[in-house]
């Protein structure tokens, strides 16, 4: 099992940029694929981003393409989502979760999450 931190949220105005990590600790990381999904009141969990073990493959949800970039750094066990141009409907709690495989995050499944970070973008 891996154990998953999430920092970087905050309170921000429409247009601004925020980088959110991901600390992750408890397996072996670099085999792990790993993504970003978030939750806003009321409304049901939608996947973020994804990327593969190795870095080398990245995937997006449509409603954040092109603004935000999902990267990782194996020898720091950590995950990062640099979000630019933010909006208002960006507002949720943003979690970083596992994989077992890039087809699956992908399809949004995912086997663990942290706690999550909010990220809340005013108008």
């Amino acid at each position: 099992q891996v154990q998953l931190v999430e920092s970087g949220g905050g309170l921000v105005q429409a247009g601004d940029s925020l980088r959110l990590s991901c600390a992750a600790s408890g397996r072996t990381f670099d085999r792990i694929t790993m993504g970003w999904f978030r939750q806003a009141p009321g409304k049901e969990r939608e996947f973020v981003a994804g990327i593969s073990w190795s870095g080398q493959s990245t995937y997006y949800a449509d409603s954040v393409k092109g603004r935000f970039i999902i990267s990782r750094d194996n020898a720091k066990n950590m995950v990062y989502l640099q979000m630019d141009s933010l909006k208002p409907e960006d507002t949720a709690v943003y979690y970083c979760a596992t994989a077992s495989s890039f087809a699956t995050v992908i399809r949004g499944e995912f086997d663990y999450w942290g706690q999550g970070t909010q990220v809340t973008v005013s108008s």
